[in-house]
């Protein structure tokens, strides 16, 4: 599904991404670690056309995604379509004038019927457990209720690809536990579910792959997690 070839990316001042070769087929849960500034975010940009590589080549679904490519409408919203992604500020994603309309927004664009928006949205209230915060304004929420709304604006999409960028910050026990369960779920029902996060506990029982990021902007490590757990020194490495 994913297929990214030498890909290179940098900022004015600063090395993004270097040589990258990454492959994600369809179906995977891919784990993505690694320091703060190691790329991550920078990856998830990528992936969802928010940035080109300015060098090495980046296909979904066997079509060429660049700069040039993402003038043509047809590959634009394929793209756009086919992944939603939660951004570790999940404010700035955020703009509705209630929770109920935030996560009814997409699908009203996707030009759905007003009953079957209103069945994913009392769908996904229900499954994030954020019934209660259905009326309330998103920009008052508190920082992990704010996150939970942001999963939710995409989850009623159901966009086949889902990428989460460290979606258990600012959650309390209870609703990481919650997130853990959906991203079962999301697996259980074959969608490609990339994630990152800073602490290996919240993602071992459901990736497929680990890749590990360092500080120089390359792919250092893709692990499974059998090899993770198999080497004592590097689970508790990445348990931080």
């Amino acid at each position: 599904m994913f297929k990214l070839s030498d890909i290179t990316f940098s900022y004015q001042d600063k090395i993004g991404l270097k040589n990258l070769n990454i492959a994600i087929k369809k179906g995977e849960t891919i784990g993505i670690m690694g320091p703060n500034g190691c790329g991550k975010s920078t990856l998830f940009k990528l992936l969802t056309g928010l940035i080109s590589p300015q060098h090495g080549t980046y296909e979904f679904d066997n079509k060429l995604i660049s700069s040039k490519s993402l003038r043509n409408p047809v590959i634009s919203n394929y793209l756009h379509s086919h992944i939603g992604y939660v951004f570790q500020n999940s404010a700035s994603q955020l703009f509705n004038e209630s929770v109920t309309t935030e996560l009814a927004f997409g699908p009203t664009q996707m030009g759905l019927s007003n009953q079957e928006i209103d069945i994913r949205v009392q769908d996904c209230l229900k499954l994030l457990d954020i019934e209660h915060l259905a009326n309330r304004v998103p920009y008052q929420l508190s920082g992990g209720e704010q996150k939970l709304v942001a999963i939710g604006s995409i989850l009623t999409m159901n966009p086949p690809v889902i990428i989460m960028d460290e979606p258990f910050n600012g959650l309390s026990p209870k609703y990481q536990k919650l997130v853990q369960q959906l991203l079962l779920k999301l697996k259980a029902v074959n969608k490609t579910v990339i994630i990152s996060s800073h602490n290996y506990y919240y993602i071992n029982d459901v990736i497929d792959r680990c890749l590990l990021f360092n500080e120089q902007h390359t792919l250092e490590k893709d692990l499974t997690p059998d090899a993770i757990e198999s080497n004592a020194d590097l689970k508790n490495s990445l348990e931080y």
